[in-house]
């Protein structure tokens, strides 16, 4: 049983621990959405989220991804694979995932200004990450409607591969990872992205 001083403490921390910032969208975006200093920022409802930006060995992964989704008949049909940008989840959410695609008709409609919602995401998990807030994201991700979701475990070699947020699969060594619906025909060995 913790002490009475003990639990004193852990309130007063508490209580000076530093709540998040809450910022207007306009003000996000004048202050972070350009902003290169190693990290990426969302914004989710007013408060900033910074987390650690791609790494080089991060990047691999998406290169590896690339070479596969380059063969697919959406690659043939104009659609692509993205890095770290802006996608409006809701009203109050921005998310720059990680790796994100992109269908050809999409991509018409964001050179508008068109905010798309991509129907295959990739979040790369760090030891930096909070596993909270991966679980938050992954439900809204789906609520905006998003149809797979992959969150790839370099340090183990897995990758958990979501259908919603209840559904998933676990694929390690040659386990095939599979980006359907959104991608019928882009999969790959869990393997292969650690090569």
């Amino acid at each position: 049983m913790a002490s009475i001083a003990a639990i004193d403490q852990q309130t007063e921390q508490k209580k000076t621990e530093k709540k998040p910032r809450r910022v207007s969208k306009a003000h996000f975006l004048r202050e972070y959405a350009d902003r290169e200093d190693g990290y990426k920022y969302e914004w989710n409802d007013g408060a900033v989220e910074k987390t650690q930006a791609l790494n080089q060995q991060q990047a691999e992964i998406y290169f590896i991804l690339l070479a596969y989704f380059q063969k697919t008949v959406a690659a043939q049909a104009g659609g692509g694979l993205i890095t770290e940008t802006d996608m409006y989840t809701s009203t109050v959410q921005l998310r720059r995932p990680d790796i994100a695609f992109y269908s050809g008709s999409q991509r018409q409609l964001m050179k508008k200004g068109e905010n798309q919602i991509s129907a295959w995401v990739v979040e790369i998990i760090s030891t930096n990450d909070q596993v909270n807030l991966i679980n938050q994201k992954l439900d809204e991700y789906f609520l905006a409607g998003v149809q797979v979701v992959w969150h790839i475990f370099p340090d183990s070699k897995q990758v958990y591969v979501y259908t919603s947020p209840e559904q998933v699969t676990i694929c390690r060594g040659k386990t095939i990872c599979s980006a359907t619906p959104a991608l019928g025909d882009l999969e790959i060995a869990a393997e292969e992205l650690f090569v």
